[in-house]
C-alpha cells in the first residue's frame, strides 16, 4: 500500500530543514569510515597488544591480522530488574562471534538509573541528564577505534536514548539493540494502580501497599506497563535496530538466547556489505519512529528522545513534526496506562509484528528502510519461529485480540496519543491516549506549587478538593533536570474520581505509566528562563481546550506586564546533584531535546 501522502510531505519536509546539517553528519561518517579501514592496520604494535591481551592466542592474533570485532556496550546493573537479564548476554555474543571467526569484547558500560526507584526522590534530577551521560559512556566505549561493529545492551527510559545518541557518533559501523525482554505479569496493572489510589485516599496502610507493588514488580525483567522503557523497545524495533519481535520475548527463553545469536549473525553481514547505522537510519527510519510511537500510545518521554536522538544523525525533527503525525495518525495499540493489558498479552495478541502489519496495511509506515535483517521492514510483520534451532520469519502475524491490537481500520482512536498545546503560557504537550475524554475544556483557579512535595502536602490536608489547575513550576531542564512527577499521579486521580475537575501543568515531565489525568507538561519556555509559567499566581483563571490543543492565562496583559517572574531556587547538594552543575548550565530546550550537546 502506499504511504500516507502527509506522511510523506511531513518526511520531505524534515529532509528539506535537515539538509546542512545531514550533508554534515554522513561527511563525518564518510570520514570515519575511511579512517577506521586502516585503523588497525596502521594501530602501533603495543597498541594492538593491549586491545587483545585478555583474549586467547588464536584471538590475539586474529585480532592482530584484521579479523572481524564486535564492541559490546552494555548497560547492566542488577539494580534493575529490566537489566538484571543482561549480565550473562556478553558470554553469549562471544560464543555466537567465535563460532563465526570473529571476536567480541565488552567495550564498556554505561550508567543505568531506574525511574521507579528514584521517582519522588531528589536522584530523579539526575534522570534526564543520565542519557547524556550515557551517550558519552558509549563514546567512550568504542573509542579504542578497533572495532568493526557493536552491539548496545539496554532497556530503561534514558538508556536506550542515551545508547543511540552515542552509537550515532560512530555511525561508521553497523550497530545495532539488544533488549532483555519483560518480567513475567504479576498482579494486574489495574489492581497496582488501584491500591495506589486506595492508599492516596487512606483506604488501606504503607505494608498492604509494598505487598500489592512487590506483587507487580517481582524478579528479572522490564516492568510490564507500557512506560517509557517499553515504549523505547517497540520503537527500536519500527526502526529495524532491533530483530523482528525481539521487543516482548521475556528473559530466559529459547527465543532471546537465539536472537542474540541471530544479531550477531546481522552484525557480521552488515559490516561485510558495508553498512552503516548513520547511513541505514534516514528519515524514513525517523518518521516510522513518530508514528510507532502515536499508534501505540507510548510514552510522552520519547517526544524529548526522539528529537535528541535523530539530532544525534543530523536530522531536525520539531515537536511540531510530531504534533502532525499524531493528528493523522490511528491508535491501534490498547496497553497499560492506555488500557488493561500489559505487554505481555500485547505481545500474545500478536504484538509488535502484528502491529507493524497493521500500519504498514494502512500506509502509515515506509517500507523501503534498512534494517537489522536487510532491506525493507516487511519481515517485520512476520511472526518469529523457531526451526531446527534457528529463527525464521516466513507467516505474517495475525492479530489475536482485538481488544489489544486493533486493524488499522477499526482502530481505537482515529488520532494518537499526543497533542501539542499553545497558548499564552507557552508550549507544551499532553498525553490524551489514556484520557476519558480527550476533548474535555478545563476552566479552572490555578493553584501554584515550586515543589511535587507541597502537592502532597496539599491534598493531605485537603485543599485539593475543589475544581483546580495545579501548576508545578521550576521544574524543567534548567532548573533542577526536569525530574518526573509521577508521585502525583495517585492523588491527581483520587480528586478526578471524586468529580473534581482536575488538571495539571508544568516544565516538568510525567512518567510514561502517567496520562490518565489531563496533564500539560514539557512547558517552554521554562519558568527558570523566564517563561509565562513563571508569572501565573494563585486563583488566576487558566482554560485548557485539549481538543482545540489550547491553554490560556486568564488574566490581562495590563496585569501581567506589572508582575515579576518566580525565583526559582534550588538547593542542588546532595545525591550527585552538585556534579551536573554544568548540565544545568548548558542544557537546550526541550524543543530541541533537552539535551547538553
Amino acid at each position: 500500500m502506499n504511504v500516507n501522502k502527509q506522511l510523506i510531505a511531513i518526511k520531505d519536509r524534515i529532509d528539506k530543514r535537515s539538509k546542512d546539517s545531514r550533508s554534515s553528519y554522513l561527511k563525518k561518517v564518510k570520514f570515519s569510515s575511511e579512517q577506521t579501514k586502516s585503523a588497525r592496520k596502521n594501530m602501533g604494535c603495543s597498541n594492538i597488544a593491549h586491545a587483545f591481551a585478555s583474549c586467547d592466542k588464536a584471538q590475539q592474533n586474529q585480532g592482530a591480522n584484521g579479523g572481524s570485532v564486535i564492541g559490546i556496550v552494555s548497560a547492566y546493573n542488577d539494580m534493575l530488574s529490566a537489566h538484571a537479564p543482561l549480565k550473562d548476554y556478553p558470554d553469549i555474543i562471544k560464543k555466537s562471534s567465535e563460532k563465526r571467526n570473529a571476536i567480541a569484547r565488552v567495550a564498556g558500560g554505561v550508567p543505568a538509573m531506574c525511574d521507579g526507584i528514584t521517582q519522588g526522590e531528589p536522584g530523579m534530577e539526575l534522570s534526564l541528564f543520565s542519557r547524556d551521560v550515557i551517550a558519552l559512556s558509549t563514546a567512550v566505549a568504542f573509542s579504542h577505534n578497533v572495532f568493526d561493529g557493536g552491539i548496545c545492551l539496554g532497556v530503561c527510559d534514558k538508556i536506550v536514548p542515551g545508547l543511540i545518541i552515542g552509537a550515532l557518533s560512530f555511525g561508521h559501523l553497523p550497530i545495532a539493540m539488544l533488549p532483555a525482554g519483560p518480567m513475567p505479569t504479576g498482579i494486574s496493572n489495574e489492581e497496582k494502580s488501584t491500591n495506589r489510589k486506595k492508599y492516596a485516599s487512606g483506604e488501606i496502610d504503607r505494608s498492604a501497599l509494598i505487598s500489592s507493588e512487590q506483587s507487580a514488580y517481582h524478579t528479572s525483567g522490564t516492568c510490564t506497563f507500557y512506560g517509557t522503557a517499553n515504549t523505547n523497545q517497540l520503537i527500536m524495533e519500527v526502526m529495524g535496530l532491533q530483530l523482528p519481535s525481539a521487543s516482548f520475548f521475556q528473559p530466559n527463553t529459547k527465543e532471546r538466547e537465539l536472537l542474540i545469536d541471530k544479531t550477531v549473525e546481522c552484525i557480521l553481514d552488515l559490516k561485510e556489505k558495508d553498512i552503516k547505522m548513520g547511513e541505514m537510519l534516514d528519515s524514513k527510519s525517523w518518521v516510522n519512529a513518530i508514528v510507532g510511537l502515536i499508534a501505540s500510545g507510548g510514552s510522552t518521554n520519547l517526544a524529548i528522545h526522539l528529537i535528541a536522538m535523530a539530532e544525534a544523525g543530523g536530522f531536525k525533527i520539531t515537536i511540531e513534526d510530531i504534533d502532525e503525525i499524531a493528528s493523522i495518525t490511528p491508535i491501534i495499540a490498547n496497553v497499560y496506562p492506555n488500557g488493561t493489558a500489559d505487554v505481555n498479552e500485547f505481545h500474545n495478541s500478536g504484538g509488535v509484528a502484528a502491529f507493524i502489519g497493521s500500519l504498514l496495511d494502512g500506509g502509515y509506515l515506509f517500507e523501503d528502510v534498512q534494517t537489522l535483517l536487510g532491506h525493507g521492514l516487511g519481515v517485520y510483520r512476520n511472526k518469529l519461529e523457531i526451526q531446527d534451532e534457528s529463527l525464521v520469519w516466513k507467516d505474517k502475524s495475525i492479530i489475536l485480540d482485538q481488544s489489544i491490537i486493533r486493524d488499522i481500520n477499526n482502530p481505537f482512536r482515529q488520532t494518537g496519543g499526543l497533542k501539542l498545546i499553545n497558548g499564552n503560557i507557552g508550549k507544551g504537550v499532553i498525553k490524551t491516549s489514556a484520557l476519558k475524554n480527550p476533548d474535555k475544556v478545563i476552566k479552572a483557579p490555578a493553584v501554584v506549587f515550586d515543589d511535587q512535595e507541597d502537592v502532597l502536602k496539599a491534598f493531605n490536608e485537603g485543599e485539593l478538593n475543589k475544581n483546580l489547575i495545579i501548576v508545578v513550576r521550576g521544574q524543567g531542564p534548567s532548573a533542577n533536570g526536569m525530574p518526573e512527577l509521577h508521585k502525583l499521579t495517585s492523588p491527581l486521580n483520587v480528586l478526578q474520581s471524586k468529580g473534581f475537575d482536575i488538571a495539571i501543568i508544568t516544565d516538568g515531565r510525567m512518567s510514561g505509566a502517567s496520562g490518565s489525568v489531563p496533564a500539560v507538561i514539557h512547558i517552554t519556555p521554562e519558568a527558570k528562563n523566564l517563561g509565562a509559567i513563571g508569572l501565573i499566581k494563585n486563583g488566576d483563571l487558566i482554560e485548557l481546550d485539549i481538543k482545540k490543543g489550547t491553554f490560556k492565562l486568564l488574566v490581562e496583559n495590563n496585569i501581567l506586564e506589572k508582575r515579576t517572574h518566580a525565583e526559582i531556587n534550588h538547593s542542588h547538594q546532595g545525591i550527585g546533584r552538585e556534579l551536573f552543575k554544568s548540565f544545568r548550565e548548558k542544557v537546550g530546550s526541550v524543543e530541541t531535546g533537552a539535551s547538553i550537546f
